[in-house]
C-alpha cells in the first residue's frame, strides 16, 4: 500500500482579502463615527493602506478590517500590520498579507512532528510548504490534530490529503 500524505501550507486567497477590504471600505464610508475624519482603506500595490486624520481613527479602521477578515475565514496571523505613522496631517498604517512558510518555521513544525507525532511519520520541507507522509492515515489525522492544538505565529492550512 502506498504512503498517505498531506501538505501543510500557509496561503491566503487574495480574492477573500479583496472582498474583506471592500466590505471594510463600505462600512467605513457609511459609519457615523468615521464621517469627516478622512478614513479610508485601499490597496497600495501589494500592501493595504489605511488612512485617517487621527491615530485612534486609523486603528479603528484596522479593527474594522480585521473583523471583516475574520468573518471571511482568514486568520489574523496572516495579516502583518505596522504601527500608525504620521504622514503630513494624516496617520497611515501599512499592512501586508503573509504567505508561505519560512524555512525556519517549517523546520520548527517538522521538529514538532518528529518529537511529538506518531512514529513512522515523515515531514519534508518543499519550498514554502511541508509534506507530511505516513503509511497510516490515522497517524496523519493525529499529526493534524497535534498541529491544530499548537499556537504558531503563522497560519496553517492542510491540503492535498491523500
Amino acid at each position: 500500500m502506498a504512503d498517505s500524505s498531506f501538505d501543510i501550507v500557509s496561503k491566503v486567497e487574495r480574492q477573500e482579502v479583496d472582498n474583506a477590504l471592500n466590505q471594510a471600505a463600505k462600512e467605513i464610508s457609511q459609519r457615523y463615527d468615521f464621517k469627516g475624519v478622512g478614513a479610508s482603506i485601499s490597496w497600495s500595490g501589494e500592501k493595504i493602506l489605511m488612512e485617517a486624520n487621527s491615530e485612534d481613527r486609523v486603528t479603528a479602521v484596522l479593527d474594522v478590517f480585521q473583523s471583516k477578515l475574520i468573518k471571511r475565514g482568514i486568520s489574523l496571523k496572516a495579516l502583518d500590520a505596522g504601527e500608525p505613522q504620521l504622514s503630513g496631517k494624516e496617520y497611515k498604517i501599512f499592512a501586508s498579507i503573509e504567505e508561505g512558510i519560512s524555512q525556519e518555521n517549517a523546520k520548527k513544525v517538522a521538529k514538532l512532528i518528529r518529537d511529538e507525532g506518531p512514529k513512522g511519520v515523515k515531514a519534508q520541507v518543499q519550498g514554502e510548504e511541508l509534506r507530511v507522509s505516513s503509511k497510516s492515515r490515522d497517524d496523519l489525522q493525529t499529526v493534524i490534530s497535534l498541529l491544530k492544538g499548537q499556537d504558531f505565529d503563522f497560519a496553517l492550512q492542510f491540503v492535498n490529503y491523500r
